[in-house]
């Protein structure tokens, strides 16, 4: 069975960092593309970050650019979200996703669409 899981959420006061992590089994992404999306309480779903398989290539959001870093270790096994000077708009639930379409080691994409598996989501709530 194919699985995503993300931990690492909670309630956090502003200006603090949390760390989630996407943890994944039953296939290998190794070669996979790795995002987190996050959908706030009466928002559409957006996205977050994303890193490419060989990690050469990150994007960001420009609403957590600079704040947020995303990782992954060599194994492609556990992909991280460090998020640094939290904000109450970073109230969400937050999920990780994997592309798992042939692509070019430094490819990534911010379309949630081009995600086939997803995680059940980890909430992280920013007090003020």
């Amino acid at each position: 069975q194919v699985q995503l899981v993300e931990s690492g959420g909670g309630l956090v006061q502003a200006g603090d960092s949390l760390r989630l992590s996407c943890a994944t089994s039953g296939r290998t992404f190794s070669r996979a593309p790795i995002a987190w999306f996050r959908r706030a309480p009466g928002k559409e779903r957006e996205f977050v970050a994303a890193i490419s398989w060989d990690t050469t290539n990150t994007v960001y959001s420009d609403s957590v650019k600079g704040r947020f870093t995303i990782s992954r270790d060599n194994a492609g096994n556990t992909v991280w979200l460090q998020m640094n000077s939290l904000k109450p708009e970073d109230t969400a639930v937050y999920y990780c996703a994997a592309d798992v379409r042939l692509a070019s080691g430094d490819y990534v994409s911010t379309r949630g669409s081009a995600y086939a598996y997803w995680g059940q989501g980890t909430q992280v709530t920013v007090s003020s």
